[in-house]
């Protein structure tokens, strides 16, 4: 794929599907900037992956739910490489209950973890990349923004949120050459699929038309492909990635 920037920064990519989209994007050559809040030995397993592969990568610390922390993580990068081409808005977190259970700090706490941060980082990278008159950002949502699911109101409320929002910044960025995209995939296999039973697994896997869970691959190709130059003509796009669980 080809790539006219130079680099990205993908929050929450010490781990599962972040980890893995730092892994693709760094293998097409891009600068990978990897965001973390808390566990610094995950990002630097990351980082040395990348690294052993030949990539560039590099760590940086951020709560990104924090508006300052998410604009000094930004400025960090324009410090160091004098531009920002990318961003993978990946963070996020559940509190899974049921609706009658669940406390305004359950719901407002996945929000803001999900798409306040979200929100800062579309606004940020609005702001710096319409300097060069290039970028193009990835939103990460999720299968339950589209279709709901029971005992995630607060997660379906945030990624629902995340899409119409990618929406609504592809319209006032597409006259600075700006993309906003979002992809929903479906169940993925992670650490914490693996941790399902076998017989759970199959029940699921039944519903799915192509009869598996995703691969992390799967997700981490389809933000490289909207990001690339091979997609310069798509914005606003919410792309399923779901082995046609919901179309």
């Amino acid at each position: 794929m080809k790539f006219s920037g130079k680099n990205v920064l993908i929050t929450g990519a010490s781990k599962g599907i972040g980890a893995q989209i730092a892994q693709t994007l760094a293998s097409y050559g891009l600068k990978v900037w990897i965001n973390y809040r808390s566990k610094i030995e995950e990002a630097e397993a990351v980082k040395e992956l990348i690294e052993k592969a030949g990539g560039t990568a590099a760590i940086i610390k951020a709560d990104v739910s924090i508006e300052e922390e998410f604009i000094n993580a930004i400025k960090t990068i324009i410090d160091s490489d004098g531009e920002l081409s990318y961003l993978v808005n990946n963070a996020g977190i559940t509190k899974d209950k049921l609706a009658l259970r669940m406390s305004i700090e359950d719901f407002t706490s996945v929000l803001d973890a999900n798409l306040t941060s979200a929100f800062i980082g579309c606004r940020e990278a609005l702001k710096v990349m319409g300097k060069k008159r290039f970028g193009s950002i990835v939103n990460i949502s999720s299968i339950v923004g589209e279709m709901g699911n029971p005992g995630q109101v607060n997660y379906s409320a945030s990624k629902g949120g995340l899409n119409a929002m990618t929406k609504s910044f592809a319209k006032e960025a597409a006259s600075r050459n700006i993309r906003y995209n979002a992809v929903t995939p479906g169940f993925i296999q992670t650490d914490m699929t693996n941790l399902l039973k076998n017989e759970v697994k199959a029940e699921y896997e039944k519903n799915i038309p192509l009869s598996r869970f995703g691969n992390p691959t799967e997700i981490a190709d389809a933000v490289a492909f909207l990001l690339s130059d091979h997609s310069s003509y798509i914005t606003g796009e919410i792309l399923k990635v779901n082995g046609g669980l919901y179309v």
